[in-house]
């Protein structure tokens, strides 16, 4: 099963490729999701970039600047990308400490996978009752079973990141976790209990 349209999917991946070449960026939500799982695609970019950067960016496209937001975005055909500044954007991790806990993958620059499920969680408590939020819980069952997220490492930096709740919320996502496994094409209902189970058990 897909989330997204394959239609949106793929063009939103072109535009991707398209702006790396351009720009130099952090590139978070659900891409950087399935840089690092291969599964589940996304509609949208989300990304992280300095104020030199926006400068260059403002050169090449509209760049609109939603002030109750604390974020810009531009607007490609169907995509939208999202940009995130440090020391301007409110995002469950700051902007400058995702910075200090980046990897490369396929000449992306992404945070790390504990990194990443933190950013993931906080997506998904601002907006768990809509199809983003259905979405974002696929990502992180999906990084929590495709990612080899470190639990000890994500333990401790929820509490560095003055996230000290986000453990206990990650296990009611995975308790209640249904349609998040089809959508991985996990049918089996002996399967999703094992991997829940172990979850459960790397969370303790």
């Amino acid at each position: 099963m897909e989330f997204w349209n394959d239609a949106f999917t793929d063009e939103s991946w072109k535009v991707l490729l398209e702006i790396r070449g351009k720009l130099d960026f952090i590139l978070i939500g659900g891409w950087a999701c399935y840089l690092l799982t291969k599964a589940i695609k996304s509609k949208d970019i989300d990304i992280i970039i300095d104020y030199e950067t926006l400068y260059s960016l403002r050169r090449h496209y509209a760049v609109k600047n939603t002030p109750f937001l604390k974020k810009y975005e531009v607007v490609m055909g169907n995509t939208s990308v999202d940009i995130y500044l440090p020391h301007y954007s409110v995002l469950a991790v700051p902007v400058d400490k995702i910075m200090r806990h980046v990897a490369t993958v396929e000449g992306f620059r992404i945070p790390e996978p504990e990194v990443l499920l933190l950013l993931k969680q906080g997506a998904e408590i601002e907006r768990s009752a809509s199809a983003k939020g259905q979405k974002d819980r696929v990502d992180i069952i999906n990084l929590l079973i495709n990612a080899n997220v470190d639990m000890e490492k994500y333990m401790k930096l929820a509490n560095e990141f003055g996230l000290a709740e986000y453990p206990r919320r990650l296990k009611g996502i995975v308790a209640s976790a249904r349609k998040e496994f089809e959508y991985l094409g996990i049918m089996d209902l002996r399967k999703v209990k094992l991997i829940k189970k172990g979850i459960m058990g790397r969370l303790r």
